[in-house]
């Protein structure tokens, strides 16, 4: 997964470029937004998307990304219980709260749906000193799997999102992270973000997310305000895409209103499928050419994608989508599986508008010392 994600980035930005160019994008009223095709990995369109912002409480997903993944590793259990410290009972009273208290332990469980549903800071706390045994120590893992993500105009300094010099990030780097939890834990994901509302402590309260309640294909993701970076929400939406689904991610900070990165997040998602296409251009061990080996053990090896490979494109255009191949001639044995043997360019109306690794699909040994002797004179006439 972290190679795939590796691969369809260094795809992305000249896509995002050719289709900026052929589309203009939406007005959105955010001081930073962004629109992100989750099965192509390609960035739609963007305003600033590398603005540094405060994340405030979208600080929350990292949190939960790092839950999910202790619970993956059996380090936590959801239905284990958590004795709740006074430093996590007393974050900011003014702020949003489960309500958890001192004297009453609460289940992770429990804590995760007041860490989603809620964006009870007081959760955050408890589940980052149920983690790592402090708020210090969770930060500094947080920080860890930010720069393992590749967020690197992120930083952490707690694990709520509570105003600090010292937390901020970017639309670019929030869908990132929003995409990367998805993708790594579907089930979670699933369980907790479409939750609409939760009861804890004989206190009912919805979640802010109002896209949950506005459309049927929104199941998550999260939502953010402090005074001073406004209104944000993080808006995931999954719609029908030929026989198969298509998710966009959409990122939108510093509205001027709860109502407003709603509505501004809607339009943004509406935009990006009545516009754009998600195309499966090849499937993962798909042979594309059998060109030839020199100093091998066999005389062609299969290239091809280590994936399935998709692109995002505008309506109608697909059809005159064209690759055009350009391999690393010549091809000396060995050659390692999935090793890069080229790079194949997609080409809409003759201008390359994204471009991807080529790999091995096979691996090829060395030839016996006779057999490279008789390459190496060929390959002088060649």
């Amino acid at each position: 997964m972290k190679k795939l994600l590796a691969i369809l980035a260094t795809s992305i930005l000249t896509m995002s470029v050719a289709m900026a160019q052929s589309l203009p994008a939406p007005t959105i009223a955010a001081r930073s937004w962004l629109l992100l095709d989750v099965t192509s990995g390609q960035i739609i369109a963007a305003q600033e998307p590398d603005m540094r912002i405060e994340p405030a409480s979208l600080t929350k997903i990292m949190t939960a990304y790092l839950v999910f993944t202790a619970l993956t590793e059996k380090k936590l259990d959801l239905n284990q219980s958590v004795n709740v410290s006074t430093h996590a009972w007393k974050v900011d009273s003014s702020s949003s709260k489960m309500f958890i208290e001192p004297n009453k332990p609460v289940t992770i469980n429990e804590l995760l749906y007041g860490l989603i549903v809620d964006s009870g800071n007081d959760a955050a706390v408890a589940l980052a000193e149920a983690v790592a045994g402090s708020e210090e120590a969770f930060v500094v893992q947080m920080n860890r799997q930010a720069e393992r993500l590749g967020m690197k105009s992120t930083h952490y300094a707690n694990p709520h999102g509570l105003p600090s010099p010292e937390n901020y990030a970017t639309a670019r780097d929030l869908s990132t992270l929003a995409s990367r939890l998805i993708s790594d834990f579907p089930a979670f994901y699933k369980t907790y973000y479409s939750t609409k509302s939760y009861t804890y402590n004989k206190i009912t309260q919805p979640n802010r997310n109002r896209l949950l309640w506005l459309d049927p294909t929104v199941d998550g993701m999260k939502t953010g305000h402090t005074e001073t970076a406004k209104y944000c929400l993080i808006s995931s939406a999954n719609r029908p895409n030929g026989s198969g689904q298509r998710r966009l991610i959409s990122v939108i900070t510093g509205a001027d209103s709860d109502q407003i990165r709603a509505q501004e997040s809607l339009k943004l998602l509406n935009w990006g499928y009545l516009n754009f296409d998600t195309v499966k251009l090849y499937a993962k061990g798909q042979t594309l050419e059998t060109p030839q080996v020199w100093k091998g053990s066999q005389a062609q090896v299969k290239i091809g994608f280590d994936h399935d490979l998709y692109v995002t494109l505008p309506k109608g255009s697909a059809a005159k989508l064209k690759p055009a191949l350009e391999r690393k001639d010549p091809l000396i044995a060995p050659i390692a599986l999935n090793s890069k043997v080229g790079i194949v360019k997609m080409m809409l109306d003759g201008k390359p508008v994204a471009e991807f690794p080529v790999t091995a699909l096979e691996q090829v040994d060395q030839a016996s010392i006779f057999g490279r002797a008789w390459d190496s004179i060929r390959l002088m006439f060649k």
